[in-house]
């Protein structure tokens, strides 16, 4: 039996199992092999040509949907045409980037090929646009009001491609070791049970301590073991509203008109706000600069300093900061200071 068929033959197996508490454990451990014969697909079509785009700017967004719902037109619209757009060719796709500027910072933009069924699985060069969509800081779903019913389809794809959007990584810490089998420490909240989670991780090792510190499902176990998931935040957006207004609404979707340029402030603000940016301005010479540092959220003094230049973090003496994060005006910090938007900051070295 080849991969693919058995595959197959494990989720139909799943789909015709009652799920229950006599059950549990059974289904646990056939995910836990499909997801070991899907990774062993992948790995062996991850062969061949793919594409490259050199990320640029202060953050990446990826723009994915089926063809022809505007993609390129929004793109066009959210960079406000100036940026400079090239064509990207790769054999029969192509892929468009472009730059957004948004309160002070650099977004870039990249507009995919139209996404098809099974993707995931290499078909329609889907195999090239997971893997562009997998190094970005946020995926923008983009459909129309005429395919609305693909945004289940596209994230599905997304997550058969191990691609989890708007989730956290499970809290689970694995120590493999060379003796002593399977020992799980359990979160007295986590409604997993000893023999599934055991179940589950023998299908990957044969000794492990493992800390399972938060309720979770078999899924996020075995994504935890496999440890390759990328966890991003996503954005669904409905093109075309100017041609159907009366659509049923569909929960934190945002409805825009790239054509007509309704929604686009939104939705600028909605990417902003996703990518958890702040902006730190430097004060050297006691002189504020214009264009803001942009960070992540959480960033503290030791990123500024290397982003500025190592040898600032290896002569970094304090930081006097001033803004959101200081607790009275050219407070002194070190290096583990958290910084806000909106701060002000100065590095003084040795």
């Amino acid at each position: 039996m080849s991969i693919e068929e058995e595959i197959k033959r494990l989720e139909e197996e799943i789909r015709n199992t009652p799920y229950n508490k006599a059950t549990e454990h059974h289904i646990g451990r056939l995910k836990a092999k499909l997801a070991k014969l899907k990774e062993e697909a992948r790995k062996s079509r991850a062969k061949g040509q793919g594409f490259f785009i050199k990320k640029a700017g202060d953050a990446s967004v990826a723009i994915i949907g089926p063809p022809s719902v505007g993609k390129s037109t929004l793109l066009n619209a959210l960079t406000n045409a100036n940026s400079k757009v090239a064509n990207y060719a790769f054999t029969t796709t192509k892929i468009i980037p472009g730059m957004m500027e948004y309160e002070g910072c650099q977004i870039q933009l990249l507009d995919l090929p139209g996404i098809i069924y099974g993707a995931s699985a290499g078909k329609g060069r889907g195999r090239e646009i997971i893997a562009m969509a997998r190094v970005v800081d946020l995926i923008l779903i983009v459909v129309d009001v005429f395919t609305v019913n693909e945004i289940d389809f596209i994230k599905k794809e997304l997550w058969n491609a191990g691609i989890r959007i708007n989730e956290k990584p499970p809290d689970v810490i694995i120590k493999k070791k060379d003796r002593g089998g399977i020992n799980i420490e359990f979160s007295k909240k986590c409604k997993l049970s000893y023999e599934t989670a055991k179940a589950i991780i023998m299908e990957y090792m044969s000794n492990a301590d493992v800390v399972i510190r938060e309720d979770i499902n078999e899924e996020q176990l075995i994504d935890a073991i496999l440890g390759n998931r990328v966890y991003l935040p996503s954005i669904v957006a409905i093109n075309k509203i100017d041609v159907d207004s009366k659509i049923s609404k569909i929960k934190d979707a945002i409805y825009i008109s790239a054509k007509e340029g309704y929604g686009l402030e939104e939705l600028k603000k909605k990417i902003f706000e996703k990518l958890e940016l702040i902006r730190v301005y430097m004060k050297p010479n006691g002189k504020i600069e214009e264009k803001p540092m942009v960070l992540k959220k959480g960033a503290t003094i030791k990123d500024v300093c290397i982003k500025l230049h190592r040898d600032f973090l290896k002569n970094f003496k304090f930081a006097i900061i001033e803004g959101p994060s200081a607790d009275f005006s050219r407070q002194r910090v070190g290096l583990n200071h958290k910084l806000e938007d909106g701060d002000i900051v100065t590095i003084v070295a040795r």
